[in-house]
């Protein structure tokens, strides 16, 4: 056993301890005093300075190397490979230990080298140890300094759109998608006229309209008496017009999309009716039906229809629950476009007047116009703001409740309020910087306070919860540094996981998608700068407040000292200054939950619970729908809800109509060019989801003709002569041929139907076949 040398014993406030660190090459031990604590403390290094090695104690090596060494049996023992291990110390006791009771030093191998893992950790706890320390140092510049920069950052807000439309196409359909290029082409190769020859199928872009559905209380309204109300209806529609400036006035006859010199009507069949109120509604074929020699095609006019017999150019139509009345209005010109939308606005705030003043008895009557999603989609946006309101008082009324202590030393309060308000600055800064640069402001970027919201929140709860850990006799810069030694790091870590995250969505092909990862990202950054500075800030002035309020508790004064304890403590006793405060919900963890949840019956349990989490997450990542319901867009109690549920309950069987174009010169005189372009639309039409009997295209239409008036098809210049005359009395087809200067047809177009296309999955497999 080696000889260790005694030296005197320390008094008791003085008694050395003896203590275990971990350097690079292993543990090694120390020697502490009391007398330590006495001494000024130090801010820690900088944040990428190296922790400092311990300074080895007693004399110096040149001193210990002059010494002479005892001889005879004085000497002790020669120098050993240990001998560079520290010499300990022991402590001195009334009574001796046995020698074999006495501690030996341990032999240490400074040569050992280990992994370290934690670089970057270690990197930044002593980065935001000193970060902690300069916050704890100087509070009011790092409170004040957010403050300020979120005021001049805030008025960006002065540039929020107010009255300016949001193009729901342009946000919320991908960039560059192969139907804007289709439609691109389309709107340059074929021309449309809405103040003469309207045909809604034929248009590239929507028109300004008016959807009334009308469903019958009895089993079918092809009956005069219904039909009369429904024309009453109609009439009251058509009669409605808009107040202007100096007396003048906007009418439906001045807004509406005509074909030739009538208005287009709304139901072709109750437009027969009216002209004819003789009309036999029980002979009516559906889904065409041929009206003086002019076939009416009746798809998306009628649902809830129960058919008959083959009539005509389809089936009788035995029963029809529901009635579609369609009202166009023109749009291609910007001034007749301004005026209907005018016109659709003032028919949304008199529609319930309508309906009561009709006092319609036999038909129920939900209504949609073009500029329902943009109205009440903006409406759904201003909702969400008193939801805000409510959202961020409750939250500090959770996070105020959170924090209550009965301890009023330890109680945070007011911290907890200003972490919500401090998350509240990050919004503010976050949205006036972007909008400052000029980031578009999409409706549903005003979701994103409240993500915001949850993550400053948390953030804050960790930083206060470290704060609790810490000694309170400490002072405020030692206790900031080591909050933020262990808080910070975390913070940081699962703040740039998320911005990361968000910020990956700038990828995304939707502009919506885009402009709501950007300012969520960005507002999170500020949420993370806030949080360590302003709200730091905060908190080490709030340890102020606790010394102030622990030194006035501990001044004498036997007349208060009742009253202080009651008012200050009425349900404890005074905190240990030297001690930490454990909340009682991490009291329920570590004494009850931990240990239930280490027995084996709880593991099962946990096991049995996550493999059923699995399979069901599993199932149910393969029954996604794909797709957007509008009525998912707008309030509960909005009208465009009931509208799509008598759409979908009524109005599914049929889809829209498809165009299929020829892009390219061909010659259609050719027999086997006529050929392959008829086979190719006998492919569409063996689609299950295309109706082959309603498709509509001119070329056959047209050889009919030439065939009806004895003329050849095969000859190009008969062919092609006869195009005028053939549209003359086809009107229809004359926006469908797009014919250069040189007499070459260019480009032509030809119509589908489709059926049963109600849901999104539906219409992908209709594309994609």
């Amino acid at each position: 056993m080696p000889w260790v040398e005694p030296k005197p014993g320390p008094g008791p406030e003085q008694k050395p301890k003896l203590t275990k660190r971990d350097s690079a090459t292993g543990p090694q031990w120390y020697q502490e005093s009391q007398e330590s604590e006495s001494e000024g403390k130090q801010p820690p290094p900088g944040p990428l300075a190296p922790p400092k090695p311990p300074e080895p104690s007693g004399p110096p090596a040149s001193e210990q190397d002059d010494a002479p060494l005892p001889e005879g049996d004085d000497a002790p023992p020669r120098p050993s490979m240990l001998d560079d291990a520290p010499r300990l110390p022991l402590e001195l006791d009334d009574a001796p230990l046995p020698e074999e009771e006495t501690p030996e030093p341990t032999a240490i191998c400074r040569h050992r080298h280990r992994c370290h893992t934690d670089c970057l950790e270690g990197l930044l706890s002593r980065a935001f140890q000193w970060l902690g320390w300069q916050v704890g140092a100087h509070p009011w510049i790092f409170l004040l300094a957010p403050l300020m920069l979120t005021a001049a950052l805030g008025t960006g807000f002065l540039y929020l759109p107010k009255d300016k439309e949001e193009d729901l196409e342009e946000h919320y359909t991908p960039v560059g998608s192969p139907a804007k290029a289709e439609r691109r082409f389309v709107q340059g190769h074929f021309t449309t006229n809405d103040s003469y020859r309207f045909s809604a199928s034929r248009r590239s872009t929507e028109a300004n309209f008016v959807s009334l559905l009308v469903v019958s209380y009895s089993d079918s309204l092809l009956d005069p008496a219904t039909f009369a109300e429904v024309s009453k209806l109609d009439g009251a529609v058509q009669d409605l017009h808009v107040a202007r400036e100096k007396g003048s006035q906007i009418e439906y006859q001045q807004v509406c999309a005509r074909y030739r010199a009538l208005c287009v009507p709304p139901n072709p069949i109750l437009y027969a009716w009216q002209v004819n109120k003789t009309l036999n509604l029980s002979s009516i074929s559906f889904p065409a039906y041929n009206h003086g020699g002019h076939p009416l095609y009746l798809t998306g006019f009628f649902g809830g229809y129960i058919l008959g017999g083959s009539l005509g150019m389809g089936q009788l139509l035995l029963r029809a629950k529901a009635m579609r009345l369609l009202y166009y209005l023109k749009t291609e010109d910007p001034e007749y476009d301004v005026q209907s939308k005018q016109w659709l606005t003032h028919l949304l705030d008199q529609f319930t007047n309508i309906k009561n003043i009709l006092a319609l008895k036999k038909i129920e009557v939900v209504h949609f116009t073009s500029l329902s999603r943009q109205l009440e989609f903006e409406a759904t946006s201003v909702t969400v703001i008193p939801v805000f309101h409510l959202a961020y008082i409750l939250i500090i009324l959770f996070a105020v409740t959170s924090c209550f202590r009965f301890d009023c030393i330890r109680n945070k309060m007011c911290v907890a309020a200003f972490g919500v308000i401090s998350a509240f600055l990050a919004v503010v800064s976050g949205f006036g910087l972007l909008l400052h640069i000029g980031v578009p402001f999409v409706i549903i970027v005003a979701n994103s306070p409240f993500l915001i919201l949850g993550v400053g929140v948390d953030d804050m709860f960790i930083m206060i919860s470290a704060w609790h850990k810490t000694n309170l006799a400490d002072d405020i810069r030692e206790r900031m540094s080591n909050v933020y030694s262990k808080a910070a790091v975390s913070i940081t870590i699962t703040t740039i996981t998320n911005i990361l995250a968000l910020y990956t969505g700038i990828m995304s092909s939707f502009r919506s998608v885009r402009c709501f990862c950007i300012y969520t990202g960005t507002t999170l950054l500020f949420c993370y700068f806030y949080n360590i500075t302003c709200f730091g800030a905060f908190m080490a002035l709030d340890g102020k407040r606790e010394v102030v309020c622990l030194c006035w508790l501990k001044k004498a004064d036997p007349k208060w000292s009742s009253f202080k304890k009651f008012c200050c403590f009425p349900f404890g006793s005074v905190p240990d200054e030297h001690g930490t405060d454990i909340h009682p919900m991490s009291l329920f963890f570590r004494d009850y939950f931990g240990p239930f949840l280490t027995r084996s019956e709880s593991k099962y349990f946990v096991v049995f619970i996550y493999v059923l989490y699995i399979i069901s997450s599993i199932y149910g990542c393969f029954h996604v729908q794909e797709g957007l319901d509008l009525r998912n867009l707008a309030s509960d109690d909005s009208y465009i809800t009931p509208y799509f549920n008598v759409e979908e309950n009524y109005f599914s069987d049929y889809g829209p109509r498809v165009m299929v174009i020829v892009t390219k010169k061909v010659d259609y005189w050719d027999k086997d060019v006529r050929q392959k372009l008829e086979n190719c639309i006998k492919i569409f039409e063996k689609n299950v989801y295309v109706d082959k009997n309603l498709t509509e295209f001119w070329l056959d239409a047209y050889v009919q003709y030439l065939k009806g008036n004895s003329q050849d098809p095969n000859e190009k210049n008969t062919f092609m002569n006869n195009i005028p005359d053939f549209l003359s009395n086809f009107p229809n087809f004359q926006h469908d041929i797009n014919i250069s200067s040189s007499n070459e047809i260019i480009s032509s177009r030809g119509f589908i139907q489709t059926t049963d296309v109600s849901s999104s999955a539906k219409k992908k497999i209709l594309l994609f076949q």
